[in-house]
């Protein structure tokens, strides 16, 4: 039998020691490896990014790089010497496995490494100071950074002397993100203005190209529909009813919640769960809230907990202007994590149905 419990009756408290011990791999990325990669033949630069990243882990590792052309030009051929940038940054669509290379990368690499989303590495500074975060960073051999998109002047000038300082203390640097680093902040403040540190967090890396369609949807077939009002109730005791624990929250009154909740604890604040069950989604329509739900939604998809809802599709969760405007890579994102989820609670209902 489930217990449910309520997300809006949690409020988490988290030291800094605890976020920094949080700086790694989530459970959905807790075993991945290179081999459990599948490049797609169709797209070789997917294959072409495993060979890259390996050779960039074995040289972390005091390994030789071997080959020419760009590994070649990254680690000097068959020499130990590093003559590349201190990092790679991996470009791509939604949905191309960047995740999965950074994960596979973390667990190859031997001694003291982190990994956190963007947003992670920004919370973790407010909570830390900037020159404790630097400290406890510069220890280590590899620091990864999923999900790179810069937000603001701020965040920008932040991560610029961020990746500048521990570039200069030897660390090596891998970034995901889908916007090339040179366009990073383009279409959300005057980038212009910022030019100089957006060219400083570019050169710290050597772009690495990873094409394809989104994985999480290909040769699936369409996000089930939300369910009813009336469907709700059975829908999650048919699908959840057999799991451990669930959530179930008014959505309404869980975005409102949020804002009581800092996204630094968002892993905190879902932890335990098994499955989460929203009443009546509806359009959020305010921009600040928006976001606090991306940093939600990529938690929740770390964790692959399946999501059972009734109200709108999760396409429709962010406005017409959100979707188009300069965070849409952020909505994007969030509504192909929350789709794939709602796939997962739709089949857990059949299989226990069935």
């Amino acid at each position: 039998m489930a217990t449910y419990t309520h997300l809006t009756e949690r409020t988490p408290q988290v030291s800094a020691d605890e976020l920094l011990a949080g700086f790694r791999p989530s459970e959905r990325f807790g075993e991945v490896s290179f081999d459990t990669y599948r490049p797609d033949p169709a797209q070789p630069s997917q294959q072409a990014a495993v060979d890259a990243l390996r050779a960039f882990g074995d040289s972390i590792n005091g390994g030789v790089a071997s080959g020419g052309g760009f590994l070649s030009k990254l680690f000097g051929g068959g020499k130990k010497k590093d003559v590349g940038k201190p990092g790679l940054y991996l470009d791509g669509g939604f949905g191309v496995g960047k995740t999965h290379l950074l994960a596979s990368l973390w667990h190859a690499v031997e001694g003291p490494k982190a990994f956190g989303t963007f947003v992670e590495y920004t919370n973790l500074v407010g909570a830390l100071t900037f020159r404790k975060t630097v400290e406890a960073l510069s220890g280590y051999k590899l620091v990864c950074i999923d999900e790179f998109e810069l937000d603001d002047p701020g965040d920008t000038v932040l991560m610029s002397r961020l990746m500048r300082e521990l570039a200069e203390a030897g660390v090596k640097l891998v970034a995901t993100s889908n916007t090339l680093p040179g366009s990073l902040g383009e279409g959300r403040f005057a980038a212009a203005d910022f030019k100089r540190e957006i060219q400083v967090l570019s050169d710290q890396f050597d772009v690495i190209r990873v094409d394809g369609e989104d994985y999480r949807h290909r040769g699936l077939d369409p996000a089930p529909d939300p369910l009813a009002p009336e469907q709700f109730d059975a829908a999650v005791e048919a699908g959840f009813g057999a799991l451990g624990t669930v959530a179930i929250d008014s959505f309404e009154d869980l975005i409102e919640h949020l804002s009581k909740v800092h996204p630094s604890r968002y892993r905190q604040f879902i932890e335990g769960l098994d499955a989460i069950a929203w009443r009546n989604v509806t359009t959020i329509t305010q921009q600040a809230v928006a976001l606090r739900f991306v940093v939600l939604a990529d938690r929740l998809y770390d964790k692959d907990l399946p999501i059972i809802a009734s109200g709108l599709p999760f396409d429709r969760v962010f406005t017409e202007e959100m979707m188009t405007g300069g965070y849409q890579k952020k909505y994007f994102r969030a509504v192909s994590r929350l789709t794939a989820l709602a796939r997962e609670g739709h089949t857990a209902g059949q299989k226990l149905a069935s």
